[in-house]
């Protein structure tokens, strides 16, 4: 598998700055893989960067999922020994304890030696929203307090900026008064058109909000344009009263790798995070 780097400006589509490799499944018909197996072949790639002995951040939602099963085949298997798991949401630590991935949280752990979890989006410069699944909180403290960061995507999860799937891009609430916070973030980013809605349980059409594992809401932003210095929006969302947390993750990602129809690219950036 060969490993690029990322210089400060690319192209996630340059031919200078990506290199593509045949899959551990290049066996299988590229026209038969489906997006899950896309996103098995990246998870399983990201694995070949735990080493024993390391406290390792487990991510959450349908890609992390793979990386966690991965690692506790690993374990029984005895390829890897005395890995300690720091989960990022409810879902995950369930998964992980019937697995008998053994466990810990960062009080405990305040260092941890890699994280493995996926994205909704990854920008050119490796920046990512991360979220959707409602974990952005649990997440973003995990993977903040990490040496190394490993995203795992497929690549319908590449875009030119962040926001660019039309998708949301989740920004965590206290429920109170959550329509004023809404109302908030959506006047802050009228120039990029940005609509809001509160998350709703079950298929988002109807029924209860959406509640955290920290017990707040999630209100989904939606932009029609960019929205420019991804810092100065991340910093005004920081200063609305009543916001905990939002769903970009910038310049945290050390290591990206994205599965494809005709391979796994890794992208590495330039320098580290």
């Amino acid at each position: 598998m060969a490993t690029i780097s990322l210089p400060q400006s690319p192209s996630l589509d340059s031919p200078q700055t990506l290199m593509m490799a045949p899959s551990s499944s290049s066996s299988t018909a590229p026209s038969s893989l489906t997006q899950d197996d896309l996103k098995k072949i990246a998870a399983y790639k990201a694995v070949e960067f735990v080493r024993s002995g390391m406290v390792v951040g487990l991510g959450t939602g349908s890609t992390a999922r793979h990386a966690v099963d991965r690692i506790a085949e690993l374990l029984d298997q005895g390829e890897l020994r005395d890995i300690i798991g720091i989960p990022t949401s409810s879902t995950t630590h369930e998964q992980a304890l019937a697995l008998g991935i053994p466990l810990s949280d960062l009080d405990s752990h305040p260092v941890v030696d890699l994280a493995i979890d996926g994205a909704d989006e990854v920008d050119p410069f490796l920046n990512l929203v991360k979220g959707r699944g409602g974990s952005l909180l649990r997440e973003k403290m995990v993977e903040g307090a990490c040496k190394e960061f490993v995203v795992i995507v497929d690549e319908s999860k590449l875009v030119d900026y962040l926001g660019g799937s039309l998708l949301a891009m989740p920004v965590e609430v206290i429920k109170f008064c959550w329509k004023f916070s809404a109302e908030r973030l959506r006047a802050l980013f009228e120039y990029a058109g940005c609509t809001t809605r509160l998350r709703l349980s079950g298929d988002g059409k109807e029924g209860e909000p959406y509640v955290t594992d920290n017990g707040n809401y999630v209100v989904d932003l939606y932009f029609k344009r960019e929205i420019g210095d991804l810092s100065a929006a991340s910093d005004a969302i920081l200063r609305l009263a009543g916001v905990v947390e939002h769903g970009m993750f910038l310049k945290m990602a050390s290591t990206v790798i994205v599965a494809g129809k005709h391979g796994v690219r890794v992208i590495n950036r330039e320098g580290g995070r």
